[in-house]
């Protein structure tokens, strides 16, 4: 899509309350109309596309804020402490009832997106999304950069990106090196802290034993989830 097609749809996006996906479709928007300035030579046009893509920011600005508030406001709804070796603690049983059909976006920030057992993790947690959130439109992917093998690591989001389209949702991703908490935000303002992220589950042993599909069979890692209150995205 252009600059122009891309800018519409995160206006339509930002007007129907999905915030997320709009931020994301304002980002790419105004990078395509820097570069057509960065080409420009008539001064009168590039005040014009400048002055655009100064409301496309201040607005993408407007949707940071307004996401970073949703997330550092709210009240804690309850603790879950998950003790070493415990089972039946699957993402369903811990937190399936907060995914539900007011979810149209979800921001996951999970730092280590490397290793095999990171991106099945991965995929269970999504299956759960479009399972439960009959409405789900869009998942914006938040992790590092796998430094030993960061080529890989595209492919096998390029992979879950497309699959999700074909399931009518919007997936996207971004590397911060810097990243560091971990935590889920859903649109319905409910806000999934997890001390270990997705990752707190231990692998079965043997292998084909109990668990390998259903992780309510699972030992897990010591960890805690929180699990915050705060605004719907559209309120």
């Amino acid at each position: 899509m252009n600059a122009k097609d891309i800018l519409m749809r995160a206006v339509q996006c930002d007007q129907a309350g999905r915030i997320l996906e709009a931020q994301n479709l304002y980002q790419d928007g105004i990078q395509i109309l820097m570069d057509l300035v960065s080409d420009e030579n008539d001064v009168a046009k590039k005040k014009v596309f400048y002055e655009r893509i100064k409301e496309y920011i201040d607005r993408a600005e407007q949707i940071k804020e307004r996401v970073q508030n949703h997330v550092i406001r709210g009240e804690l709804v309850t603790n879950i402490p998950i003790d070493e070796d415990s089972a039946g603690n699957s993402y369903e049983s811990l937190f399936g009832k907060y995914l539900n059909a007011e979810v149209k976006e979800v921001l996951l920030e999970e730092p280590y997106l490397h290793e095999k057992y990171h991106f099945q993790n991965l995929i269970t947690f999504l299956e759960l999304l479009v399972k439960n959130c009959r409405h789900l439109k869009y998942v914006r992917v938040v992790t590092k950069t796998d430094n030993k093998a960061s080529e890989n690591q595209k492919h096998i989001l390029e992979q879950i990106r497309s699959d999700m389209a074909r399931r009518n949702v919007s997936l996207t991703y971004k590397f911060e090196d810097t990243l560091h908490d971990r935590k889920i935000v859903l649109s319905n303002g409910y806000i999934i802290k997890i001390g270990r992220g997705l990752h707190f589950f231990k692998a079965t042993n043997p292998l084909f034993s109990l668990g390998l599909c259903d992780y309510d069979f699972r030992k897990c890692l010591q960890t805690d989830v929180d699990i915050w209150r705060t605004k719907n995205f559209v309120a």
